[in-house]
C-alpha cells in the first residue's frame, strides 16, 4: 500500500520542494509525493536547487504549484512549513508542521543546514509510513 504525502510551504519554491525531492529519492515506489504552496512563486529557489544538487538530487525540473483541496484530500499526510492558516484542513488527514527557516534569499552555506534537517525529518517520516503500512498489512 502506498502512502501519499503533500509538502506545503508558502511559495513552494524551497523547503517543500527539497522535502519532496528527498522523499521521492528515499521512498521510491512506496510513496506518492506532492508539493504545493499557498502563494506559489514563479520558479524554484535556485539556491535550494543547488543545495539539493550537492547531494545528488535534481529538483530543477519542478515547478511551484498552488495548493488545492483535491491535493489535500488525496494526501494521507500533509506536512506544512510556515503556511499557517493558508493551508486547508480536512478531518482524517494526518498533519505535521515542520517549522524550518525559509531558504529564500539565503546563501548556500545557510541553506545546507535547512536541507540536512529536511532530509532527517523525511527519513523519520518515511519510517513512520513504513511502520504504519506494516501494521495495516498485518491486520
Amino acid at each position: 500500500m502506498t502512502s501519499t504525502v503533500l509538502f506545503v510551504c508558502v511559495h513552494n519554491a524551497g523547503r517543500s520542494q527539497m522535502a519532496a525531492g528527498f522523499l521521492r529519492e528515499l521512498g521510491g515506489d512506496a510513496v506518492t509525493v506532492l508539493s504545493a504552496g499557498s502563494l506559489p512563486a514563479e520558479q524554484l529557489n535556485p539556491t535550494a536547487v543547488a543545495a539539493m544538487a550537492e547531494v545528488g538530487i535534481d529538483i530543477a525540473g519542478e515547478q511551484p504549484k498552488v495548493i488545492t483541496d483535491e491535493a489535500v484530500q488525496r494526501a494521507d499526510v500533509v506536512v506544512t512549513m510556515g503556511c499557517g492558516d493558508e493551508c486547508p484542513y480536512f478531518p482524517g488527514t494526518r498533519y505535521e508542521d515542520w517549522p524550518l527557516d525559509d531558504p529564500a534569499g539565503l546563501p548556500l552555506e545557510q541553506v545546507r543546514p535547512i536541507r540536512d534537517e529536511l532530509r532527517r525529518r523525511v527519513e523519520e517520516l518515511l519510517a513512520t509510513l513504513s511502520s504504519s503500512a506494516e501494521g495495516l498489512d498485518a491486520g
